[in-house]
């Protein structure tokens, strides 16, 4: 691939990244409940979940998602669902998170941690938008002349993920250097918490009520 092409394709990665959207909310909700720590373990929870969209992409599942009604709407709706459930399990919190857990990290045990990792994978994972995502992204920067364009599909893969996760844990880490310098924020711990929820609820509703962009 032409250096100029390999380019455009890292920025246009970072900008995608940088939007807003469940995996974003997910690990500034994360950071600012239970600190950085947290909220990187989150990002790579998502991350995980996004190889999962990209090997499926290159090894054609992608497309016969796009191309299946049934396919897109049986994981739209376990995609949903769990969106759903994670917006409600953040609503029904009603214990303030006044105090950041990076001062008390020590607090924090590896299954804590392992279960913010396998929400992560799961948000990521279980949505099918993305995996239309890579079908239509990925592919702008795979010529037709190509040759091995499985692996070259792989390669572009984990350079987005790479980027993304860069990305990501910029997010926690924002989320987290703002929290600790902002008095409202840190007072309005469960308040913010219960924002994020109803914007999960939202975003569940509104991956239920999606169409399949192909059909």
């Amino acid at each position: 691939m032409p250096f100029d092409q390999l380019l455009l394709f890292v920025v246009a990665g970072l900008l995608l990244n940088l939007t807003p959207g469940p995996d974003v909310l997910y690990i500034v909700s994360q950071a600012l409940k239970s600190g950085a720590r947290a909220g990187v373990v989150a990002a790579l929870g998502i991350g995980a979940g996004c190889f999962v969209h990209i090997f499926a992409a290159a090894v054609g599942v992608s497309a016969l998602l796009a191309a299946s009604a049934p396919a897109f709407t049986a994981l739209k709706w376990v995609g949903a669902a769990y969106l759903v459930w994670v917006g409600w399990r953040m609503l029904r919190s009603s214990a303030p998170r006044l105090q950041l857990a990076a001062a008390i990290g020590d607090a924090e045990t590896s299954s804590d941690l392992k279960s913010v990792f396998l929400r992560g994978f799961a948000t990521n994972a279980l949505n099918p938008k993305v995996a239309l995502f890579f079908l239509a992204f990925l592919p702008q920067f795979i010529g037709p002349a190509m040759e091995h364009k499985t692996t070259a599909f792989l390669l572009l893969g984990l350079l987005f993920n790479i980027n993304g996760l860069i990305v990501n844990i910029g997010w926690a880490a924002a989320a987290v250097w703002l929290a600790a310098r902002v008095g409202l924020v840190r007072k309005s711990m469960h308040w913010l918490e219960r924002l994020a929820g109803a914007m999960f609820l939202g975003f569940g509703l509104k991956l239920a009520l999606s169409d399949n962009p192909r059909s």
